[in-house]
């Protein structure tokens, strides 16, 4: 007679989680030795040099021979920088502006390109916001150069043709329009990326709910607010986390449209870091200003993944 023998359900999981992490490893030791060298990169480009920044941070060092702990002096004369906390004044925002386009134009354009009947218009729109994602960033930046241009740009060229030349300015060049001017640059601001990570959430949504939907009557804006986009809370985080990261680390843009001028207007973090280490030799202050942009990061990140949740949850069947 066979012999036949139960298992209560969950007993092997259990099992797996009693067994210690040598042993875990053991078991699964091609899995690990297949993915070191991986680890090994990712440590050596990413976390060494993030902890080598943090170590320097509290020395005198200008990036060669010259090394004396100062301890906590870097950071007291970055308290009393006035330069850095203008730069910071304009890195928030230009960060608010960035997430409130983020949030606003690529979701909207998503949405209508989810919503077309016509499958092969909606392919080609999605074409269509992809294909400038592989144009080079320093050549969409050296065309807003030019619309900028005060003498022969074609935004001061464009208002004296409808006779509105004393509006023209040069843009780059004035201190209370510069920084506006940057956040201009990208207009109608859809992001091929966003728009693409915003419409994969749509696409993600069961189709009975939104039949559901429509069968209870919902008109289209309730059927948006109230069922569409709860449901892609977790591209929308992932979008928001992104671009506050982005929007901290980047310096490019400012570096190559006004250099963080006129005067320092426009100056941000990223690109005084950059000055300081090199142009200034000050890399431990450089090495300080990289660690409080980190903490600062790692604080909107943290506040972002705690409160912004997705109100409505289910199960794809």
């Amino acid at each position: 007679m066979a012999e036949m023998t139960a298992r209560a359900p969950g007993a092997g999981y259990l099992g797996e989680r009693r067994l210690s992490l040598v042993q875990r490893v053991l078991r699964s030791k091609w899995c690990y030795i297949l993915i070191l060298p991986t680890f090994i990169l990712v440590a050596l480009f990413n976390y060494y040099p993030a902890g080598s920044a943090l170590y320097h941070s509290f020395f005198n060092w200008n990036g060669a021979n010259l090394l004396k702990f100062i301890g906590l002096d870097n950071f007291i004369a970055l308290m009393k920088d006035s330069v850095f906390w203008l730069a910071l004044g304009n890195m928030l925002k230009l960060t608010v502006a960035s997430v409130i386009i983020n949030l606003t134009f690529p979701l909207l354009a998503a949405a209508l390109i989810f919503h077309l009947r016509a499958l092969k218009l909606a392919y080609f729109y999605r074409v269509l916001f992809v294909i400038p994602m592989v144009v080079p960033a320093i050549v969409v930046l050296m065309i807003w150069r030019f619309i900028y241009s005060p003498n022969i740009g074609l935004l001061n060229e464009m208002l004296r043709a409808v006779n509105l030349g004393s509006v023209a300015r040069p843009w780059l060049g004035d201190f209370k329009l510069a920084l506006a001017a940057i956040i201009f640059i990208g207009f109608p601001w859809i992001s091929g990326f966003s728009t693409l990570i915003y419409l994969a959430g749509f696409q993600a949504i069961p189709t009975e709910l939104l039949d559901a939907a429509a069968i209870d009557g919902a008109s289209t804006w309730a059927r948006f607010t109230r069922v569409e986009l709860p449901l892609i809370m977790s591209q929308i985080k992932l979008i928001v986390i992104l671009t506050i990261i982005g929007s901290f680390q980047g310096f490019t843009t400012i570096m190559i449209m006004t250099n963080g001028g006129p005067g320092q207007t426009t100056m941000v973090p990223g690109l005084y870091l950059y000055r300081n280490a090199m142009h200034y030799g000050k890399m431990g202050y450089a090495c300080a200003i990289g660690t409080v942009l980190f903490l600062i990061t790692m604080a909107l990140t943290y506040i972002n993944i705690r409160y912004l949740k997705s109100s409505v949850e289910y199960v794809a069947s």
